[in-house]
């Protein structure tokens, strides 16, 4: 296995931005390199260890999705292909390829455009507390993970502050980004959510939620940032599917289970993982790479 890439280095380049996962570079005015790492977070934190491959998994899966959607909606790439990247960046290719693309740098959105077809997560918490997902009013008596009548819109303000963002209303997307921007964030994100979840049907996985970023490029809404990956989306194996309680899903399960068994207090500094729980976990995105791309190789 290989060693993990836990930050990049690209000589005199150096990054305007380091994410949980990404790091993010200013090539010009126009054009930003999106590098996924080896990073993997959990409770809110960075770990002192890394998932050999997420990046690329990650990039790789974001990639697939950009085009099956292309006929949908535009998005920011422009190249993932580092015969295409400027010459700058060819000796450190090494830590570029398979995990990097270069984007069209966008007027983001300050909202993530969540989507949920299934009762789980805050949007279950949510629920518990107040019979409503965002003020969505949902039907009485439903259990977690149980699937909703239809899929919902339930947005989040995007915080930069390191902690989890904060589930909006519709009427707070209004005011944030304009009614017709609103609007048109809505209607996108159920459209896209709706295909995407017809493909994963179809690989027998059921898509729970998942959450997508816009912004504009010359007056266009466009999809940025990660597309339907384990780390922004809750995928779960249809045949194991019984709602009730939590599912099995394809995401950082066996990390966040080995940091509740050792009583982590979830404060910093974020322990290491044992190189079990990093092979299961690398293991469990490879396997959602591999079911929903059809694709055994990276």
């Amino acid at each position: 296995m290989q060693t993990a890439l836990l930050e990049t280095h690209l000589g005199s380049l150096s990054p305007t931005a380091r994410g949980k996962v990404r790091d993010i570079y200013s090539l010009n005015e126009n054009e930003l390199l999106f590098v996924a790492t080896d990073r993997i977070s959990a409770f809110d934190h960075v770990l002192g260890s890394g998932i050999p491959d997420k990046g690329r998994i990650l990039t790789q899966l974001s990639l697939f999705w950009f085009d099956f959607l292309k006929e949908t909606v535009k998005n920011h790439v422009l190249t993932a292909n580092p015969a295409q990247f400027p010459s700058e960046l060819a000796p450190y290719l090494d830590q570029l390829a398979g995990r990097s693309m270069i984007v069209r740098r966008a007027q983001m959105f300050p909202v993530e455009c969540v989507v949920r077809a299934y009762l789980s997560g805050s949007g279950w918490k949510d629920y518990q507390a107040t019979g409503a997902v965002c003020g969505i009013a949902l039907p009485s008596g439903l259990r977690e993970s149980d699937r909703l009548p239809e899929p919902i819109f339930t947005p989040a303000a995007k915080i930069n502050t390191g902690g989890h963002d904060e589930n909006i209303s519709f009427d707070d997307v209004i005011t944030a980004v304009g009614a017709d921007n609103a609007q048109a964030l809505r209607r996108l994100t159920l459209e896209i959510f709706e295909k995407a979840s017809r493909h994963a049907e179809s690989r027998d996985l059921i898509l729970a939620d998942t959450k997508f970023e816009f912004g504009l490029i010359d007056g266009e809404i466009v999809l940025a940032d990660e597309v339907l990956t384990p780390d922004s989306s809750r995928y779960w194996p249809a045949d194991a599917y019984a709602p009730g309680g939590p599912q099995p899903s394809f995401d950082k399960q066996y990390v966040r289970d080995y940091l509740e068994s050792i009583h982590w207090n979830k404060q910093a500094p974020a322990p290491s993982l044992p190189q079990e729980v990093v092979e299961r976990t690398r293991a469990k995105y490879l396997e959602a790479f591999r079911l929903i791309t059809g694709r055994t190789g990276l």
